[in-house]
């Protein structure tokens, strides 16, 4: 069986056309067979896709034969199986929400960081590392030392940003002068925001790990690597590690949080109905649909074939407090 290219991409750029824009580049990818998702806004271009290599970089060619997608930049990624199930070109209002009106990336933003020289940087002691990614995908890894805000949504990185500037915060001044800050996440747009808005707060020494950890992961080795864990990707793969492979976790279908084994090992868990970290905040009538659900999808495997209820979210849900 044919191995499935994957492709991840961003680029801030203004694009006012984007609602005219949306129809013709959904039939392009339709036409070529990928799957995948891609967000449109004014601000700009960001999702990821997935099909065969020829497809993929046909796609590719037809955006950047637009001029002002002309540079934009990609990750590649193989994987043995599909990561996603349909294709989607989504409107929105910020191709990455922090609602913070004003901000733009385009003007000002962080100084940018070749993953060769990341660790350079993060190993220094004046340096505040901030992992800019919401807590589930904190959880299951990130860089050692990084500081976690403990997030729900990144447009809550603001508000801690804020806290952590006060008297006896992580990012309070120190001598009267504001810390250096180095930030990363998994592709490297949500840094893009978010140094942006540091900069904006007063902070001059800014620092971005350019491509973000799944650059990070593709270009260090794993001896040389401060990356701890697996690193959560928004498709079928659910995580990656070192050399991008497919990482060891999987996903539950009811609150969408990554498991590891340990997890699925648990009592709690029932595949495609629940797991421990959910299992007493879904009613049982939640549970006996989530149920069903699973015994289509089970024999849509058994057929061969891909049960819509089995495709990957666009993003997981916030998941339930474990008690």
């Amino acid at each position: 069986m044919p191995r499935t290219l994957t492709a991840a991409l961003y680029k801030f750029v203004d694009l006012p056309d984007c609602a005219s824009l949306q129809p013709r580049l959904l039939a392009v990818c339709e036409a070529h067979r990928i799957k995948g998702t891609l967000l449109l806004a004014r601000e700009g271009i960001n999702g990821t896709i997935a099909g065969a290599q020829e497809d993929i970089r046909a796609v590719l060619q037809w955006l950047r034969a637009d001029p002002r997608l002309a540079d934009l930049e990609h990750k590649e990624s193989w994987a043995d199986t599909a990561p996603f199930h349909r294709m989607k070109v989504r409107l929105k209002k910020e191709i990455v929400t922090m609602q913070v009106p004003g901000l733009d990336p385009t003007r000002t933003v962080g100084q940018y960081v070749a993953p060769e020289a990341w660790n350079a940087l993060i190993s220094a002691p004046d340096v505040v590392l901030v992992d800019t990614r919401n807590d589930y995908e904190v959880a299951i890894g990130s860089f050692q030392g990084a500081i976690d805000p403990r997030t729900r949504s990144f447009s809550e990185l603001p508000a801690w940003v804020q806290a952590e500037s006060a008297p006896g915060g992580s990012l309070a001044p120190v001598n009267g002068r504001k810390p250096r800050v180095a930030m990363f996440c998994t592709g490297g747009i949500r840094c893009e925001k978010s140094t942006a808005y540091l900069r904006s707060q007063g902070f001059d020494e800014v620092y971005h790990l350019q491509g973000g950890i799944l650059k990070y992961l593709e270009t260090v080795r794993p001896e040389d690597s401060l990356w701890q864990g697996e690193c959560f990707v928004f498709d079928e793969r659910v995580s990656v590690g070192h050399g991008l492979q497919p990482g060891t976790l999987s996903l539950c279908r009811s609150c969408r949080r990554p498991l590891s084994a340990a997890d699925r090992a648990s009592e709690r868990y029932q595949e495609g109905v629940s797991c421990p970290h959910c299992h007493d905040q879904v009613s049982d009538e939640r549970k006996r649909g989530f149920a069903e659900r699973q015994r289509q999808v089970e024999l849509a495997r058994r057929r061969q074939q891909t049960h819509i209820a089995a495709r990957m979210p666009e993003r997981p849900k916030r998941p339930p407090a474990t008690p």
